[in-house]
């Protein structure tokens, strides 16, 4: 007879480990590391099912903090490793934990095929556009033209946009949050969870020692309302401190217009995160500041498709069925073998 055990009522404190947090005073790491402490008890998921993996970087102490399994692995590999420990393990609900120069660099590769794959995983992506571990070289995401210790003439390579990657392998869950927006960064982080697939989240997040600012457009109390434009399902794109502006497309290009003088809020472009063909997100995704946009915070898509996880335990069960268990020795002794003479 089987039992139902009741778990215990946690609280964000639960999650928090007995490791002296070692970020550096300031950054905007210690905001996303405590709205994720804040999420985890509203999960209703017993601590010893999740796990944080992550890769090399300041965002990679990530585990260390939190009073769950962790996995601190090698540079770029963390999606790797999770889509081991998810395939074998589908019980765990699994946190990759990442930034933009471990996942993006080295860890492009893997980090595309994971989307590609849609596993069941909650990838969250720190963007600070720098290098802040390794101390203060540009990164994929830095800016052309930004002047760092490894670009002292300006940084002459294309940046990488972090959700254009990921709707571009057309992740299933694509969401983009403010460290300093902690309401919205918690409430991003609780859909992330709730999603059944790829789950990735950008959270713009500052390094206060070596790229200080990078995100006070989108973040200044004073700016931050025609600089960012707050996604919501099936509503028009309004953005503005007086909310009296709104984004409609031209042709196949988004322009900005004010409302009022024959322009409402019909005319304006809707969002639908729900929208099978991901063209919608892109175009969204390619909002930026630099260009004169306000750049979308939110769920940019959430959409079902099938999970790798779910697939590949389908088909061992199916061949475990039709062949049984399978043996282990006759398999290293089976096909082509010889024998080395001494």
């Amino acid at each position: 007879m089987s039992v139902e055990l009741e778990l215990p009522v946690l609280k964000p404190t639960d999650f928090a480990s007995d490791q002296d947090v070692r970020w550096c005073p300031g950054c905007g790491d210690y905001s996303i590391l405590a709205q994720m402490k804040k999420v985890m008890p509203t999960l209703g998921i017993a601590r010893e099912k999740i796990v944080f993996i992550s890769g090399i970087g300041c965002s990679s102490r990530f585990p260390y903090y939190m009073n769950t399994y962790g996995l601190h692995t090698i540079h770029g590999r963390a999606t790797a490793v999770a889509t081991g420990l998810k395939t074998v393990r589908p019980d765990l609900n699994v946190w990759v934990i990442t930034g933009d120069g471990d996942g993006l660099s080295i860890g492009g590769n893997h980090l595309m095929h994971c989307i590609r794959r849609n596993m069941d995983l909650n990838i969250i992506l720190f963007n600070n556009r720098i290098y802040g571990l390794t101390k203060g070289q540009y990164s994929p995401t830095s800016p052309l033209g930004q002047r760092t210790k490894s670009t002292p003439m300006g940084a002459i390579d294309n940046p990488l946009h972090p959700l254009s990657i990921a709707i571009g392998a057309e992740a299933t869950f694509v969401a983009r949050s403010i460290d300093t927006n902690i309401n919205h960064l918690g409430e991003t982080l609780k859909r992330a969870a709730a999603h059944r697939g790829t789950s990735f989240v950008e959270v713009y997040q500052n390094c206060n020692v070596f790229n200080d600012g990078a995100w006070d457009y989108a973040k200044d109390r004073d700016t931050k309302a025609d600089t960012t434009l707050e996604l919501e399902h099936g509503k028009p794109l309004v953005f503005g401190k007086d909310r009296d502006k709104g984004i409609r497309l031209h042709g196949l290009e988004p322009e900005i217009v004010q409302l009022g003088k024959g322009i409402n809020e019909d005319d304006l472009l809707f969002h639908d995160e729900k929208a099978a063909e991901p063209s919608l997100a892109y175009l969204l995704s390619r909002m930026r500041h630099e260009d004169g946009f306000p750049e979308p915070i939110g769920v940019f898509r959430s959409v079902d498709a099938p999970r790798y996880d779910a697939l590949v335990n389908e088909q061992v069960e199916l061949a475990t069925k039709e062949k049984g268990p399978g043996d282990l020795d006759a398999l290293f002794a089976g096909g082509e073998t010889w024998t080395v003479q001494a």
